[in-house]
């Protein structure tokens, strides 16, 4: 009998269409000899929804604003030892056993360890970063301020808090002015470089924090390098270790929302070929996969240990687990390398990253079903609970 996949994806975030394409890329990747694969479409209000025409992005323009027009709108319960998905109109329709989870989500109110807090309650084996793992992985704020615990190379940076930013104007700014503009401001907890904003001079200051602040309730300053290559590495692993993919140079410069995902932004890329088994199929977007970039990357001698070093060190006081991209920045003035974020479930999976290393997407699925299996595994011999007489106490005499 086959695995049962469940492919989660969408949500309500601001990166739901991005959800989306990544998702689609890897319905079309899974092995479908050893998987029965189930797309489940979580919409813009946070309800499921399954059906065939998930595993065509070219569908999903006429049921976004409105899922249950086209779709089957579904329930996730517990039944036993079992995860089910049952329609909630139809009593004679037939429900759908889950074995792994595979989330394919991106930002908040689902990458944030939303989504995993509510697939750990179902007891079920996912392939992501757990709740810790994709919270503080979402929050660009907490996670910097581990990586400063744990050494990790950064730019200089502050936080902006939406709650006293007029009142403590005058602090925010004085710490502007310290690092020196420009500046680059972005909200804390989104992605997709959705919200970003260059400060160029102490003039744009307010005005460009104050939009920034539109989208998060908090904003990070950080020193913008001028001249700067900006390089990724992917990570696939889990707290015992991880695997480190060929490194990336982007080579077009700050990737924007549209340069990443809209037609005509990114025109692709020689680095980016991929093999055909490794390709997103007929039906499925290039996502990030479009982007222009050189695999592997032109370092100095040197950079390509450190990077990788840092990279482990990263994935690992993160508590990350499944397949995560850690982004750098080298400043071509001083070489000097700085760690940037992590994205916790990036897009397309970084299948372009492995795939130079060999393995093809198909075969990156397979690896983090398995990674799933395992953790899952090693977490049922861990004790969660024991019985207790406690509440005997309690009882009516």
């Amino acid at each position: 009998m086959k695995i049962c996949v469940g492919v989660f994806f969408g949500g309500k975030s601001t990166e739901h269409e991005i959800s989306c394409i990544s998702a689609n890329q890897a319905l079309h990747a899974l092995d479908s000899d050893k998987y029965d694969v189930l797309p489940i479409y979580i919409s813009k209000d946070n309800e499921f929804f399954i059906g065939d025409e998930l595993f065509d992005l070219a569908n999903y323009s006429s049921f976004i604003k409105d899922p249950a027009s086209v779709l089957e709108k579904v329930m996730i319960y517990k039944d036993g030892n079992e995860v089910k998905v049952r329609p909630i109109r139809g009593m004679f329709k037939k429900e759908r056993k889950i074995d792994v989870a595979f989330p394919v989500v991106h930002g908040t109110n689902v990458e944030d360890g939303s989504l995993a807090g509510f697939l750990q309650m179902l007891d079920l084996p996912y392939t992501s970063c757990d709740v810790l793992g994709g919270a503080v992985g979402q929050d660009k704020a907490v996670m910097k301020d581990i990586f400063k615990a744990e050494g990790i190379p950064m730019v200089d940076y502050f936080v902006v808090y939406n709650a006293d930013f007029e009142e403590n104007y005058e602090e925010y700014f004085a710490k502007a002015k310290k690092i020196g503009f420009p500046l680059i401001a972005k909200p804390a907890n989104l992605g997709s470089s959705i919200g970003i904003e260059v400060i160029r001079s102490e003039e744009e200051f307010k005005e460009k924090v104050s939009e920034c602040l539109k989208y998060d309730f908090k904003v990070i300053l950080e020193d913008m390098i001028t001249d700067l290559k900006e390089v990724n590495i992917s990570l696939i692993g889990n707290n015992d270790g991880a695997k480190t993919s060929p490194i990336e140079e982007v080579t077009n410069g700050f990737l924007d929302f549209d340069k990443k995902y809209q037609p005509g932004g990114a025109k692709g890329s020689k680095g980016a070929k991929a093999s055909a088994k490794a390709a997103p199929a007929k039906g499925a977007s290039k996502g990030m996969a479009s982007t222009v970039r050189k695999v592997p990357a032109e370092l100095k001698e040197g950079q390509k240990e450190e990077i990788e070093a840092i990279a482990l060190k990263a994935f690992r006081a993160l508590n990350s687990f499944g397949c995560v991209r850690i982004d750098f920045m080298i400043d071509k003035a001083t070489d000097k390398v700085y760690c940037n974020e992590i994205n916790t479930i990036p897009g397309s999976l970084a299948f372009y990253l492995w795939n130079h290393d060999g393995m093809s997407f198909t075969e990156e699925c397979d690896a983090l079903i398995e990674n799933a299996l395992n953790r899952y595994a090693r977490r049922a011999r861990k004790t969660y609970s024991f019985v207790t007489n406690i509440l005997d106490n309690y009882r009516k005499k």
